[in-house]
């Protein structure tokens, strides 16, 4: 499938507003079935629907305040790319964490996400 500019921005956006909310079934339904996402190259993906709803549960209990913005994306065939940005209060210890990455999310057939690879680089300021 050949994703267009405008569906890049929808799929982000829906994107965006389910992992803010930290809800797993918006975020879930993003996502083809046998869908991959991998946060770290150095360990395995998260792969299927019970991973990715575990990973956005554990980040509900771990961060408040959660924001996320999308600074730019593009487009190419059946992937979008997107430059984007977040910061959140970890709820542990009261730390303030920034966080830019890139995302490649490549589309199937269904507009679906069938792989999501994300690449970051984390600060994070101690409270107090």
């Amino acid at each position: 499938m050949t994703v267009t500019y405008a569906e890049g921005y929808d799929l982000l956006r829906a994107l965006v507003r389910a992992r803010i909310r930290f809800d797993a079934d918006g975020f879930t339904a993003l996502f083809t079935d046998d869908a991959e996402m991998v946060l770290d190259p150095f360990l395995p993906p998260l792969a299927g629907h019970n991973d990715l709803r575990a990973y956005l549960l554990a980040a509900a209990d771990a961060e408040r305040y959660f924001d996320l913005a999308v600074e730019r994306h593009w487009v190419s065939g059946d992937a979008v790319l997107a430059a984007w940005h977040a910061s959140w209060t970890r709820i542990g210890d009261e730390a303030k964490v920034r966080q830019a990455g890139f995302l490649s999310a490549e589309v199937g057939a269904d507009g679906r996400i069938v792989r999501l690879k994300q690449w970051t680089v984390t600060r994070e300021h101690p409270a107090g």
